[in-house]
């Protein structure tokens, strides 16, 4: 039967409100709704609608409709229905907004309750059990919500399997007494925003944990069913759209994957008789979340084909809970999670690549070869080599530089650096990139004044961080925490040397003094760049210098400050006994190292010959004596 434009059945159960006061569209516009004719059309009942008229709903919006849970109910309510679809299309005004939200009765199907009590619509819920969703719930506290439910709830009830999906908290309640009063709480419970909390409830299945598992004599009928789907051959097992598998629907087996002891029992039969399966489809199963699928990484490590296509998957965070398997092919086109990327490149290398790095087919095209390494064979790594100078007269040059400028640096003044650095000179000191708070690390006193790129985007303090001129940098220097470098740690590698500029790096570990003259617990690593030129006959200069400090390694700290070091100091050498300066001259003979060197092995060891020879030889036989003890 048509009524401008709509079109209703005989049996239709839609109802309207008497009034349409409000602007709206369509024929209906500004004028009375025919009540005889709806009457009519209802079959002749002459009663009112089935839940309050418009009067009572625009006197108070929040009301809801009062509802029964008796079918035997001959009343007004009997042909009520708020299951059916709303009488129209897109509404208008608050009051078709208020059906579409379950505020009130008038039939909106898009209400927030649809498992009332009414006898059309197959509003009933068979299983007993009843969803009630929170929209937006997930920003309010479990503590909170729960108990304000409860407050305003006519009837007692436990939720059960609260949980949230996406923006929305979902829970489960058994009695329709309880799913009719929860519905009637929507919109009566106002947030710290000042927002309706809207209460949602549907009929339902039981909770998925409720569901009862497949009885012993369907699960042989299902490890049939797979044995028939199973390809030796390949390897491969093919699930695709089980659910109607002729086999299980002939004897009233109901498979449906995305039930999670359904797809439990699948995997367990997987596990018990092809543990080396290699391919899987489960395509056309509506799964939507992988959890049960986690379990393939140990129960079928072999597996390297995945078929998830046509399924109802919506997000790619699920593909997180099967990266451990290692899959060379994988479908999941036909899923909502692919038309969340712009591209098919960011597809592959955001949804895809980060979660299976060796993919080589993705929905059935070729992708290109993975570039990564093979690291399965556990290897060894092999040791870091020592320095790399390029010439004997370059290491020559280069050791000596460094013994005058750290033994000035470890000294207790700096300031004769200045004759080490070129008048345009420039340094920048960098700290490791970190996140936490840098009062609390050992580098706080250094990440002040840290130019790492990463961490500092504005131009304006990029150059500000940068020291300019040397009395800047020499200035800088002085600032900052007084060390002592380990002089045998440091390895040197030189990046460029030409007859009038020489860049050279060197690497090593340091502890910071403090004024008592104790060291600090940690100990720090470090890497340098100096840009340097020639200066006078036999020197360098430095035009630039880049510090990277950062925490030392275990393997860096276990090996930092073995070997006997001299302990730097700008005052003169100590005056030595004739007995004493002629045992060092011999001892720097037979030993090859410098005089202060020899000296500082002499007096470790008491000034005793045989002993301080001993450590010696030791040490020497370990590697653990620095090329700069050699220098003379």
């Amino acid at each position: 039967m048509a009524d401008s434009g709509h079109y209703y059945s005989e049996h239709d159960d839609r109802t309207a409100p008497q009034f349409r006061n409000r602007k709206g569209r369509g024929s209906h516009k500004g004028r009375s709704y025919d009540r005889s004719r709806r009457d009519r059309q209802r079959g002749g009942h002459s009663v009112g609608f089935g839940g309050p008229g418009p009067r009572s709903r625009l006197d108070d919006i929040d009301a809801d409709v009062t509802m029964s849970d008796s079918s035997q109910d001959n009343s007004s309510q009997h042909r009520f229905n708020p299951y059916g679809r709303p009488f129209r299309k897109g509404g208008d005004g608050r009051f078709d907004r208020d059906r579409r939200q379950g505020k009130g009765g008038g039939g909106g199907r898009g209400g927030g309750f649809r498992g009332g009590a009414g006898n059309g619509g197959g509003g009933r819920s068979r299983s007993g059990w009843f969803k009630v969703t929170i929209p937006h719930g997930k920003k309010y506290d479990k503590k909170w919500l729960l108990p304000a439910l409860q407050n305003i709830c006519t009837v007692p009830y436990t939720p059960v399997q609260y949980h949230v999906e996406h923006n929305r908290v979902h829970f489960y309640v058994d009695e329709s007494a309880v799913a009719t009063a929860l519905h009637k709480c929507s919109h009566k419970i106002t947030d710290t925003d000042g927002y309706k909390v809207e209460v949602h409830v549907n009929p339902s299945a039981p909770p998925s944990f409720l569901i009862t598992e497949l009885k012993p004599e369907h699960l042989e009928h299902l490890r049939q069913c797979m044995a028939k789907r199973f390809d030796g051959s390949q390897q491969a097992l093919d699930l695709n759209n089980i659910r109607t598998d002729p086999d299980l629907v002939s004897q009233n087996i109901e498979v449906i994957l995305n039930r999670k002891t359904n797809m439990e029992a699948v995997i367990k039969i997987i596990e018990e008789n092809i543990p080396e399966l290699t391919g899987l489809n489960l395509s056309n199963n509506r799964i939507h979340k992988l959890d049960e699928l986690t379990d393939l990484v140990s129960k079928a490590p072999n597996l390297k084909t995945l078929n998830l296509s046509h399924n109802e998957l919506k997000s790619d965070r699920e593909l997180d809970k099967i990266k451990g398997l290692k899959l060379v092919e994988l479908w999941l086109n036909r899923n909502p999670l692919c038309d969340f990327f712009k591209d098919q490149a960011s597809y592959i290398s955001s949804a895809v690549r980060q979660r299976f790095p060796r993919l080589l087919k993705l929905d059935g095209h070729d992708l290109p070869a993975p570039i990564g390494f093979d690291v399965e064979t556990p290897t060894v790594i092999p040791p870091c080599k020592g320095s790399c100078f390029g010439s004997e007269e370059i290491k020559v040059l280069i050791l000596r530089f460094l013994a005058q400028y750290y033994s000035i640096y470890d000294s207790g003044n700096r300031q004769p650096l200045l004759d080490a650095y070129h008048d345009g000179a420039s340094l920048s000191l960098t700290t490791p990139y970190t996140t936490q708070n840098p009062s609390r690390s050992s580098l706080g006193e250094y990440h002040k004044d840290t130019r790492n790129l990463k961490r500092i985007k504005d131009t304006t303090m990029r150059f500000r961080l940068l020291k300019h001129t040397r009395l800047n940098v020499v200035a800088f220097i002085n600032e900052l925490p007084k060390t002592q470098h380990d002089i045998a740690s440091f390895n040197v590698d030189v990046n460029t040397f030409t007859n009038t500029l020489l860049s050279f790096t060197v690497s090593g570990v340091f502890k910071e003094v403090a004024v008592d003259g104790k060291s600090r617990e940690s100990t720090m690593a470090f890497s340098r760049v100096f840009v340097t030129v020639p200066a006078g006959n036999s020197g360098l200069c430095i035009v630039n210098d880049q510090l990277f400090i950062r925490m030392a390694t275990t393997e860096e700290i276990r090996r930092a400050f073995v070997a006997p070091a001299p302990t730097p100091s700008s005052s003169p050498v100590p005056t030595l006994t004739a007995p004493q300066q002629e045992m060092l001259t011999a001892f720097s003979q037979k030993s090859g190292m410098n005089l202060e060197w020899s000296q500082k092995c002499l007096q470790d060891n008491e000034w005793d010959f045989n002993r301080a020879a001993q450590v010696f030889t030791q040490l020497k036989t370990d590697g653990k004596i620095p090329d700069v003890a050699f220098i003379k």
